[in-house]
């Protein structure tokens, strides 16, 4: 049986709805909250429908690690000043002007961004773009809330994030000593700023799954 996310299935309907050239829809939420899992399962739903859709990921913006540990911001990485926040917002005026654009992707194993990996064709009738501070308020990031057509925010309770970020650590083949680590110095601060700053939301989902 598959594990999907409850909300998914309402929110395409409603995305089916709507009658325009091109839909942009925001998948905010903290660290762990599962943004990448909602944001490929609208998409597998929407191309069950027939509608092409794109999915676009805000981690391909994170600055290098080695321009990271020059900056002395390599253990942060995931902050919000860890990340091409500039070159992000360009890309996605670019989406909305609904022109050709090709956008990096995030190879978590390899913890580094692939350029050119995403095509986005200005014809795909939906682009899903799902990362952390896409509703946040803080500059350069709160100047996209202006630009999505649908924003949506996974709210997970603390707890579990934190559950699922060490997890996602053991994952890599790190020790329960050092997932934790690595959760609770960086990952988890981020989570509670992402938190702390969130701007409003067309839609709040609770972020859990459900078997259907």
């Amino acid at each position: 049986m598959t594990i999907v996310t409850r909300h998914v299935h309402d929110l395409a309907d409603m995305l089916l709805g709507r009658a325009a050239p091109r839909l942009i829809v925001a998948v905010a939420g903290a660290p762990g909250s599962g943004k990448s899992t909602f944001a490929a399962e609208l998409a597998r739903r929407l191309g069950a429908r027939g509608k092409r859709s794109v999915v676009v990921p805000m981690d391909g913006f994170h600055l290098d690690n080695a321009l990271l540990e020059a900056r002395s911001l390599l253990a942060r990485k995931g902050a919000p000043d860890t990340f091409d926040a500039q070159g992000f917002v360009r890309l996605i005026r670019a989406i909305k002007a609904q022109e050709d654009v090709v956008a990096p992707s995030f190879d978590r194993m390899r913890d580094l961004s692939v350029a050119g990996a995403i095509a986005v064709p200005a014809q795909a009738p939906f682009v899903i773009v799902e990362g952390n501070y896409l509703m946040f308020d803080q500059a350069p990031w709160a100047d996209l809330a202006g630009l999505w057509d649908v924003s949506v925010r996974l709210d997970v309770p603390l707890p579990e994030l934190r559950a699922r970020l060490i997890q996602r650590w053991l994952s890599q083949n790190l020790s329960r000593a050092a997932a934790t680590r690595r959760a609770e110095s960086n990952d988890i601060p981020n989570a509670q700023h992402v938190i702390a700053k969130a701007l409003p939301c067309d839609f709040t989902f609770d972020g859990q799954q459900a078997r259907v």
